[in-house]
């Protein structure tokens, strides 16, 4: 039986999933399409990539534009699906866990078949936006399904879920850089390590919501390792993703705007590592939202590093 000694969680289904045909709702639900938050974090490190290289590179701003906007499409398609090989993996641990008790797949709503089915229809979706891309960018986004498969499973063999996250999520950077520049260098290795950093960061507040359960049932997580020091923790991974972030700006010969706009926004994230409480879910909820909008600063500063 799930733990239900607390009512939190972030599923909602009010707004306008209510509004959906009854038989659709639990495919919604089972993509996140509720919490969109999770395409953001997905789409804002290839925005990071594809607006980073300065204006020096020559690249027509229409370009830029379609990019951004195929990878938009694409982030929402690929979080779903992965989100649905999780629910997969995870329906019987989500039974367990009162935040996640009622995902379609560990509340029964949906069967093993349709998840199958419908991420099936969300890859051939997520192929035809790639086939859009140069072929560099195709081989990045091919080779980045494996860590979409195995991410599932590290909670069960490492303390470090989150790590394997960062790497995950983060995946994009490097392939929005690809698809701009078409070639890989130096700039793309200290950018891929800032969004790693920075997610690993801000899924660890995310991880303070579930502790009590994943000690239970024996789920590891960087939340359970570091709830001692979270301040600590959280704050140097966010140093570490600043230090790294501005390495690429310098690398990449950005504008001036740019350094102005990151550090802007590398002293929100410290401001939040110093007020984490792992005690309210509820304040780790929001601090991981938060995330967002301090993504959109970044990508605002790697703007007005093309301005500048």
């Amino acid at each position: 039986m799930p733990n239900t000694t607390t009512p939190h969680t972030d599923i909602r289904t009010s707004g306008w999933i209510a509004h959906l045909p009854a038989k659709l709702r639990p495919y919604a639900l089972l993509a996140r399409l509720d919490r969109p938050i999770g395409a953001w974090l997905l789409f804002l490190p290839g925005a990071w990539g594809i607006l980073l290289p300065g204006a020096h590179t020559a690249i027509a701003p229409m370009e830029r534009l379609r990019l951004l906007v195929l990878f938009g499409i694409g982030s929402v398609v690929m979080r779903s699906a992965g989100c649905v090989v999780n629910d997969m993996w995870d329906r019987d641990i989500d039974r367990q866990v009162a935040r996640t008790a009622g995902r379609p797949l560990a509340s029964g709503a949906l069967r093993m078949r349709h998840a199958a089915l419908f991420l099936l229809l969300l890859l051939l979706i997520g192929f035809v936006i790639l086939l859009q891309l140069n072929g560099l960018t195709q081989i990045l986004g091919a080779s980045s399904l494996l860590l979409v498969a195995l991410y599932p499973l590290a909670k069960r063999f490492t303390w470090w879920p989150q790590l394997v996250m960062g790497f995950t999520f983060g995946f994009g950077a490097p392939m929005g850089y690809a698809a701009i520049t078409d070639r890989c260098d130096a700039t793309q290795m200290p950018l891929y390590a800032a969004t790693i950093f920075w997610q690993l960061g801000f899924d660890t507040i995310y991880g303070f919501q579930d502790m009590e359960d994943d000690a239970r049932i024996g789920v590891k997580s960087t939340s359970r390792l570091w709830v001692h020091r979270p301040r600590g923790f959280v704050g140097a991974c966010y140093a570490l993703a600043a230090a790294a972030f501005i390495t690429a700006g310098v690398l990449a010969h950005t504008g001036f705007g740019f350094f102005l706009g990151a550090l802007i926004c590398v002293g929100l994230l410290l401001y939040q590592a110093s007020r984490i409480n792992p005690a309210d879910p509820r304040l780790c909820l929001a601090q991981f939202r938060a995330n967002r909008d301090i993504g959109i600063g970044f990508a605002l500063a790697c703007l007005a590093g093309l301005l500048t």
